[in-house]
C-alpha cells in the first residue's frame, strides 16, 4: 500500500508493479493534496531507472512528460566567471597525449576538455546524424515539468495494474507497526507493506512511529526557496541546469520547452523572506506571478524502514535541490527495495532491512558532504551568509577528498579507495567542483610546449565540432517530433 500520488509514491508503486508483477500493488491518495508543479532537474539515475532498470519506452516519456535534455550544471560560482559539472565524468579521465589528468590543464577561457561540457558550452544537446536525428548518448537526464511527470507516471501506473483509491486516510496503529488505514468514508485498507510517500509530512514514518530526525543544518544553512518563473520567449533552450550564487544562497534556472522555471534556496537566519522575494524579483524581472516561498528542513530520519514502512521520498529526507537529487533518491529507494524484495522472495528478514537502511542513508549522507563543498569553497561574494559558509561548512565524509586534492590536484588515482563505488557523484563530481571553483592545491603543473599545442588543437576541434555537427535542444525536440522518425 504506497499512501501518496506525488512522484515518490508513483515511482515506487510502479517500480514495485514492474519488477513483482506478482505483487498486489495499491496505492492511496487524498484529492485535497495538489502538485506542487516546480520543474525538475535530474540526473543519470533518472533515465537509467525507468529506461534500463524497468525497460519502459521512452517513446510515451517523451510524448506525455515533453522533457528537455540536461547535460549537467552551469555553475555560476566561486571565483570564475562560470564552469561546468556534466555526467560524462570529464576529469577521472586522463587524455593519452597528455601526461597528467584532465583536471590539471583546465582553461577557464575554453573550460571544457570533452565532448559534453563543449557541448554545453556552445547551447548544443547531441550531434547530428546523417538522418537528420540526433544521436542520442547515456550522459543525459531531463527537465520535467512536475505536473507533466505525474501525468506520466500515472499513466505508466494504471497500465501496468496498480490500483489508485483516490481518499483521505487515517494511520491506525502503534509506534512500531501499522495495522491499517481508514477512509474518510470508513472503508478500511490492510496491506503486508506500507510506502509512505507523503512528503514532508511522513504521516506514517515520522508521525505515526516516531522515527528520530537527524538533521543537516549545522552544514546546509538553507531551509527556505522562493519559485517563480516566466513564460518563454526568444530565449534559447539551454541543455543544462543553471546555478548562480545569490546574496543568501542560490538560485536555478530549469529549461522548459515552453517556460523557464526559477527558485532561490536561502537561509532565514540571513535574509528575511520578503527581501528574499525582493532580490529573487530584482534579479529576475520577468517573473510573471507573485512568488511562492516553501520552507523545508534538511536532513534524513535515522532509518528509511521501520517495521512495516518504507518512506520514499521527502518523507524519508530532504535536501535542497542543488545537484538536482530528488528523483534520484527515490530511484534508488525503490530499486534498491525491488531488488531486495526479489532476493528475500518478498520475506523481508532483520538483517535484509539493516542493511536497507545502512545503504540508503549512505545515499542522504553523501548528497550532504557533496553538497558541503559547494558551499565550503564559494568565493563569489562576500556576504554574511558565503563568509558563514565558508568558515563554518564542515565537510564530514568529504574532508579526506578535500585533503587530498589540496596535496596531490586533481588525480583520479584515488577514486576507489576515498569515494565508495555506490556513491553517485564519484571522484570525478568533486574533481569538477574543487577544479570549477579553483580550490587550489600544493603540486602545481605547467604543461609544455607539445601539450599546451595539442590542447589548443584539441579544444578548436571540440568547439568546432559542437558549432558545426551539433543540435540544439529545439532542433533536437522538432527532429524526435517528426512524423517520419522511428523509434528504435
Amino acid at each position: 500500500m504506497v499512501v501518496g500520488g506525488g512522484s515518490a509514491g508513483l515511482m515506487a508503486a510502479l517500480t514495485l508493479r514492474k519488477k513483482i508483477p506478482a505483487l498486489n500493488v495499491h496505492l492511496v491518495r487524498s484529492p485535497d493534496i495538489g502538485i506542487i508543479g516546480v520543474g525538475e532537474g535530474t540526473t543519470l539515475a533518472f533515465p537509467r531507472h525507468f529506461f534500463e532498470f524497468l525497460g519502459i519506452n521512452p517513446k510515451s516519456f517523451y510524448e506525455q512528460a515533453e522533457p528537455t535534455w540536461k547535460l549537467g550544471i552551469r555553475f555560476l560560482w566561486g571565483p570564475r566567471k562560470y564552469f561546468f559539472y556534466n555526467f560524462a565524468f570529464e576529469y577521472a579521465k586522463k587524455l593519452p597525449e597528455l601526461k597528467c589528468a584532465n583536471g590539471f590543464y583546465y582553461d577557464a577561457s575554453s573550460p571544457w576538455m570533452d565532448r559534453a561540457s563543449a557541448y554545453m558550452a556552445h547551447d548544443k544537446a547531441f550531434p547530428r546524424k546523417a538522418n537528420g536525428l540526433p544521436q542520442f548518448h547515456k550522459n543525459h537526464a531531463f527537465h520535467i515539468e512536475n505536473e507533466k511527470l505525474v501525468g506520466w507516471l500515472e499513466s505508466q501506473c494504471r497500465q501496468c495494474g496498480v490500483q489508485i483509491h483516490e481518499a483521505t486516510v487515517e494511520v491506525d496503529g502503534t509506534r512500531d507497526h501499522i495495522s491499517g488505514l481508514v477512509t474518510d468514508s470508513g472503508q478500511r485498507l490492510e496491506a503486508d507493506l506500507y510506502i509512505d510517500s507523503t512528503g514532508f509530512r511522513s504521516e506514517l514514518l515520522g508521525r505515526q512511529l516516531r522515527e528520530p530526525f537527524i538533521s543537516y543544518s549545522d552544514t546546509l544553512f538553507c531551509d527556505r526557496a522562493v519559485i517563480g518563473g516566466w513564460s518563454r520567449t526568444d530565449e534559447p533552450v539551454h541543455p543544462y541546469t543553471t546555478a548562480e550564487t545569490m546574496d543568501a544562497g542560490w538560485c536555478w534556472q530549469i529549461e522548459h520547452e515552453n517556460f523557464i522555471n526559477r527558485g532561490y534556496v536561502y537561509g532565514s537566519d540571513f535574509i528575511d523572506d520578503d527581501k528574499a522575494v525582493e532580490e529573487f524579483i530584482r534579479k529576475n524581472p520577468l517573473i510573471e506571478k507573485t512568488p511562492r516561498v516553501i520552507k523545508f528542513r534538511s536532513g534524513r530520519y535515522r532509518r528509511n524502514w521501520v517495521g512495516n514502512v518504507v518512506a520514499v521520498g521527502n518523507a524519508a529526507g530532504f535536501v535542497e535541490p542543488l545537484e538536482a537529487t530528488a528523483l534520484q533518491v527515490i530511484a534508488v529507494q525503490c530499486s534498491s527495495l525491488a531488488d531486495g524484495l526479489m532476493d528475500c522472495l518478498l520475506e523481508p528478514t532483520p538483517s535484509f532491512v539493516d542493511l536497507y537502511n545502512r545503504y540508503n542513508s549512505r545515499q542522504w549522507d553523501d548528497i550532504r558532504d557533496f553538497l558541503a563543498v559547494h558551499y565550503k569553497f564559494n568565493t563569489r561574494l562576500e556576504t554574511p551568509f558565503w563568509l558563514a559558509c565558508q568558515r563554518d561548512t564542515p565537510l564530514h565524509g568529504a574532508q579526506e577528498v578535500v585533503d587530498y586534492y589540496i596535496e596531490n590536484g586533481p588525480s583520479f588515482l584515488p577514486a576507489n579507495i576515498l569515494v565508495d563505488n555506490y556513491n553517485s557523484f564519484g571522484i570525478d563530481g568533486y574533481l569538477a567542483m574543487l577544479v570549477g571553483q579553483n580550490v587550489p592545491y600544493k603540486k602545481s603543473y605547467r604543461p609544455g610546449s607539445e601539450e599546451k599545442q595539442f590542447l589548443k588543437n584539441y579544444r578548436e576541434g571540440l568547439a568546432m565540432e559542437a558549432t558545426t555537427h551539433g543540435m540544439g535542444v529545439k532542433e533536437a525536440l522538432d527532429a524526435i517530433r517528426d512524423p517520419s522518425a522511428r523509434w528504435a
